[in-house]
């Protein structure tokens, strides 16, 4: 597109990484990491909000308040962020109606508006520049510029027009374009522009910058009516020019004034126009930018001669040949080079090819090939890859590559260097690469070994519900079993970060995960194998089941009590017995499905457990009985049993040492609700002990999470209550003064506990 071989006329709101200038990526990194400007989190709030604002016409369109006014810096962005989010529609691009909007700059690709929107919306503004590149079919070029010449003030100031990709029906040109006396640039690149159009716009008195790439045309020979003023020419793939070359060489040599040629090919075409454009001597002396990327029997040295007779030359464009690789290219000051030899021609490429897919995906595989060992964190790259991504979304050779480009700039380490907000990006366009492409399994397991990162797991923003969705559904996908161990170490971690109400909503996921957990679990108690496999996928059980009575009411239906008792009797190791008694204090602190797990094979283990030399062994065992025995409707005909359980349960809190000691993982919880029926039971304090041993425990060892935790669910004022209940024993008193002494050490002297909002 001709606006990025024009820095001067790129879009206003088009701010590139440099590749040469910012190689580590430190401006990049400052920029992600600054907080969104004050204007840009305003108009968002608008955007996200504008029904609550505006008033509706009778046709169901909004309406500005009538004393709003938005000078042109303002409205321009605004229209700019409402198309970048998909919120421009027939219905909210009518707040542009009228006078309260000030509009100059009209940036709207890809939108989805109609033509009579469009007039409405935009054609009274003083525009001066308008870029709908690929627009919905909906809204056709004849009809974009049909409404913009209903403006005469328009015809006359209009100054830059992008049209690429826009649709034009059969049989119908754009020779209206001759109207717009005042255009100096002009974009029409990938739509049914042919010989007639190009005689016609070549007669706009102003015209400085043409790009005509992918066109109908097939003569060019029109140009020379704007030989002493065209500046900027660019046919990339133009593919039907029935001129040969020393044709189009001589219609190129007669524009005196030219600074940019892009004659760039496809791959598919590969013409000699570059090869013989080398060989001249005497042409265009002034050039200062020349793309010859994809052409033929392009050499270093054919390259070389032409640039040192061109001593102004500042940027040369060699993607997909075989030169940029001498070291002429690399010494060159102010020389920039778009091509594939090495780290900076390979951003610059990406930066300068961005809407072509076909340099795009050659850029991305370049970027592949360099960064296979790279141990340097690039956010730049990054950066690149993102917008090839998104400027790309159902180009399937796009999105494989760059997917892969992604897991070689994140891999190991190298993601905790990138901006959060970076990797935040290119979590949320890898996702979408994998709903577009759900059955392309390299494409979706480059994405998921992408996601294994625990600094984007953890610390990255992302939509958790979605993603929880997708790798959900991979796990019960039997097709790769690496992808599927894959998806159930990203399943594991993505429960915990979900709340217990969108876990509800993930009841056809979950119910289809935990059976496919369970028959994973039954492999491998048949093979006799405790590989990493089996352990992720028990870990994934204990995180699904957590504060989730769906996940627990589906692990109890598919017979999951019987497989892990199996699991208890074949493996004697504490990690798997730890996830197992994890996920079984999941399943006995929902109440109606607690009675289940008091069986004579479960209680003989789980005591046998309970006297584990592993402290978070007997702990979670603990944590089991404590929950059973804290309903006495479940012991109604057996009350000896139970009696005999708290005695156990009191013996081994009595032998455990402080609640400050380390165990081998500290367990976590997302609230603790499930403590609250534990901690008001007077009547059993060996229930009460093991609730307070474990909230001491975790206190201590997170404070900055935990004692918040507590308070914010109301949890310090019960154990107050505690402490001052008649009914409470010694020992519990004395836990409790541990827990608060806890608070006293962590929280400031002035700090007051904000009044419960409601009990755990």
């Amino acid at each position: 597109m001709v606006h990025f071989l024009h820095p001067m006329l790129w879009p206003r709101s088009l701010v590139l990484p440099d590749a040469q200038q910012d190689a580590q990526g430190h401006c990049l990194v400052q920029e992600e990491a600054s907080p969104y400007s004050l204007v840009n989190i305003c108009l968002d709030v608008l955007i996200a909000e504008l029904d609550k604002w505006c008033s509706k016409r009778p046709d169901g369109t909004l309406c500005l308040p009538k004393h709003w006014y938005f000078p042109h810096e303002i409205a321009d962005k605004l229209l700019e962020r409402m198309a970048s989010q998909g919120r421009l529609t027939d219905r909210t691009a009518s707040i542009f109606q009228g006078k309260q909007m000030n509009l100059k700059l009209i940036n709207i690709p890809r939108v989805k508006l109609s033509a009579a929107a469009f007039t409405k919306a935009f054609c009274h503004h003083k525009l001066i520049e308008v870029d709908a590149t690929s627009v919905d079919a909906e809204l056709l070029a004849p009809d974009i510029i049909h409404a913009l010449q209903s403006s005469a003030w328009i015809q006359k100031n209009l100054q830059c027009l992008v049209l690429d990709s826009v649709s034009i029906p059969p049989n119908s040109g754009v020779a209206a374009l001759s109207r717009f006396t005042g255009l100096h640039t002009l974009s029409i690149a990938n739509v049914s522009f042919c010989n007639e159009d190009l005689v016609s716009v070549s007669q706009l008195p102003n015209l400085e910058s043409l790009d005509i790439s992918n066109t109908l045309v097939t003569n060019i020979s029109a140009l020379l009516s704007c030989t002493n003023r065209l500046r900027s020419l660019t046919m990339h793939y133009l593919k039907g020019l029935a001129m040969n070359s020393s044709q189009v060489l001589a219609v190129i040599r007669q524009l005196k004034c030219l600074l940019h040629l892009d004659i760039s090919d496809h791959q598919q075409l590969r013409s000699d126009l570059a090869f013989y454009l080398l060989q001249q001597k005497d042409i265009l002396p002034n050039l200062i930018s020349l793309d010859i990327s994809g052409g033929t029997n392009i050499t270093d040295q054919a390259v070389e001669s032409f640039l040192q007779h061109r001593p102004a030359m500042q940027f040369v464009g060699l993607l997909y040949t075989e030169a940029g690789y001498s070291d002429f290219f690399t010494t060159k000051q102010g020389l920039k080079v778009a091509g594939g030899a090495n780290l900076s021609q390979i951003s610059e490429a990406l930066s300068r090819y961005r809407n072509r897919s076909c340099f795009v995906k050659e850029a991305l595989f370049r970027l592949f090939t360099e960064t296979l060992s790279v141990r340097a964190v690039l956010p730049v790259m990054l950066k690149l890859v993102a917008i090839g991504m998104r400027n790309h979304p159902l180009d399937l050779p796009v999105q494989f590559t760059a997917s892969a480009c992604a897991l070689n700039l994140t891999r190991q380490d190298l993601a905790r260097g990138m901006p959060v907000r970076l990797l935040a990006e290119i979590t949320d366009l890898l996702f979408k690469a994998m709903k577009n492409f759900p059955y392309y399994q390299q494409l979706q397991k480059n994405c998921l070994l992408s996601l294994t990162s625990s600094r984007i797991l953890m610390d990255v923003p992302f939509d958790r519900f979605d993603a929880a969705k997708l790798a959900l559904r991979w796990v019960c996908r039997r097709e790769s079993p690496k992808m599927q161990t894959m998806a159930v170490s990203i399943s594991s971690i993505l429960a915990l970060k979900l709340l217990p109400e969108e876990m509800e909503q993930l009841q056809e996921e979950l119910v289809m995960a935990v059976k496919e957990l369970l028959t994973i679990i039954r492999q491998k108690l048949a093979e006799n194998l405790d590989d990493v496999t089996f352990l992720f996928t028990l870990k994934a059980l204990w995180n699904l089941t957590d504060e989730c009575p769906l996940a627990c009411k589906y692990f109890i239906e598919n017979e999951g009590l019987a497989t892990v008792i199996r699991v208890l009797e074949t493996f004697s190791i504490s990690v798997i017995q730890s996830k197992v008694l994890g996920l079984l204090n999941n399943v006995a602190e929902v109440r109606e499905l607690s009675p289940k797990l008091v069986t004579e094979d479960l209680m003989e283990r789980i005591i046998d457990l309970l006297q584990s030399s592993n402290l978070e062994v007997s702990f979670l065992a603990a944590g089991v009985l404590a929950h059973l025995a804290c309903d006495r409707q479940h012991w109604l005909s057996r009350d000896p049993q139970r009696t005999d359980l708290l005695q156990y349960l009191h013996l081994t809190i009595q032998n455990w040492p402080s609640s400050r000691c380390d165990m081998s993982a500290l367990v976590t919880y997302r609230s603790f609700k499930a403590f609250s029926p534990l901690l008001v039971n007077f009547s059993q304090p060996e229930v009460q002990r093991w609730a307070l041993w474990a909230i001491h425990h975790v206190c201590s060892k997170n404070p900055s999470k935990y004692c918040k935790l507590l308070v914010e669910g109301g949890g310090l004022q019960l154990m107050y209550d505690i402490q001052e209940h008649g009914q409470a024993s010694a020992q519990v008193r004395q836990m409790v003064s541990s827990i608060l002494e806890e608070f006293r050490m962590y929280f400031t002297s002035d700090w007051r506990p904000p009044q419960p909002q409601s009990p755990f």
